[in-house]
């Protein structure tokens, strides 16, 4: 579904990243993983159409580098930032609802699915969006992306700051995601949640992929773990 070729990405004069390689294949969860600096974030701005690239990057087919960003999430595409970016002033349900695009097929996803997943926000739907906790934050953010029916949806750092109990209800309905038939791109820095979910793990260090493999075989290698993530 997504495949990205020799991404170069910049901001003015920085050169951040350098030759990005990856795939995301459809129902499938990759992990991309690394320190903070070593360009997960911007991989993800750059597929989005958020920062200047170059390369190639490959959505069904289509060629993403030069779109505008939502044109990328027209076409199939949703962005979960690690910001959250909601909208404080709006309601909940009306936060949901501005991620609705006009299309002409049935969305997957409604304002029922919405609250069956994360019974928290049916409890809260008519309250300011800036009152929530930063777990309900996050919920919302991940269920608005979700409201625009994409493909694929790309998360970036889902469990910052949440208490351990809301990152195993983030984890359970990533993986609720790829049962439904969406793939997910998934930044993160702990471990433990790309262990669990993900069918492979990229590590970021530098600008570039430094390592690809299944959770299993990351685990193994100690050597690239000490290198690249652990602090």
């Amino acid at each position: 579904m997504l495949s990205i070729h020799n991404l170069q990405a910049y901001y003015g004069k920085s050169h951040v990243l350098h030759g990005v390689h990856l795939e995301v294949h459809q129902g499938e969860i990759v992990a991309l993983l690394g320190r903070n600096g070593s360009g997960r974030s911007t991989t993800a701005k750059a597929i989005m159409g958020l920062v200047d690239g170059r390369g190639s990057v490959l959505w069904q087919g289509q060629e993403l580098i030069g779109k505008k960003t939502f044109e990328i999430a027209h076409l199939g595409l949703g962005y979960v930032p690690e910001s959250r970016d909601i909208f404080p002033a709006l309601t909940v349900e009306q936060n949901l609802l501005l991620g609705q695009k006009r299309q002409h097929q049935t969305p997957r996803w409604s304002l029922d699915d919405m609250y069956q997943m994360f019974p928290r926000l049916r409890e809260r739907q008519h309250t300011e969006a800036g009152v929530l906790s930063g777990g309900e934050q996050q919920m919302l953010t991940l269920c608005r992306t979700l409201m625009g029916d994409p493909d694929l949806v790309i998360i970036d750092e889902p469990t910052e700051g949440l208490a351990p109990k809301i990152v195993e209800l983030v984890a359970h309905y990533l993986s609720e995601l790829k049962r439904r038939g969406l793939s997910v791109l998934l930044i993160e820095q702990k471990l433990t949640i790309a262990m669990t979910i993900s069918d492979r793990c990229l590590v970021m260090g530098h600008g570039s992929i430094v390592f690809e493999g299944t959770p299993q075989t990351l685990l193994a290698n100690e050597a690239v773990r000490k290198e690249w993530l652990e602090v």
